[in-house]
């Protein structure tokens, strides 16, 4: 069963996933998740720098849309995992005094939410 999931994964994406462009698309998306927490953090006046730092971010990251960042431990647990990070979207946007449906954007596309929160006219409202 498994190798049939694999085989058709292959066929889907195999071909695109290891060429240039799709190198280049997986790069540009990293940059962008990079530069959208770096404006998101110093909106909420933390350093910038701990984008950079691979479990640092997302802790300061948790620590900014909820009330610590040792919830940041929740996205260790399959299935806990989908749930708080359906939670922590809403509640991330609502730090910055967006609704609901900007917490779905959030979750459907962080890098560029992130940036609109970071770039934008929003401002943070510490918890």
């Amino acid at each position: 069963m498994f190798d049939s999931i694999i085989e058709s994964f292959k066929e889907l994406w195999g071909s695109f996933l290891f060429t240039p462009e799709g190198g280049f698309i997986s790069t540009l998306f990293a940059v962008l998740s990079v530069i959208g927490m770096w404006v998101l953090f110093k909106k909420a006046h933390r350093a910038g720098w701990r984008s950079l730092v691979p479990i640092l971010n997302i802790y300061t990251l948790v620590q900014i849309g909820d009330t610590t960042g040792l919830k940041a431990l929740l996205f260790l647990i399959p299935v806990v995992n989908v749930i708080y990070y359906v939670l922590f979207c809403f509640r991330l946007a609502r730090s910055f005094g967006k609704g609901l449906l900007f917490g779905v954007g959030l979750m459907v596309f962080p890098p560029f939410f992130m940036l609109i929160l970071g770039l934008g006219s929003a401002r943070y409202r510490r918890r």
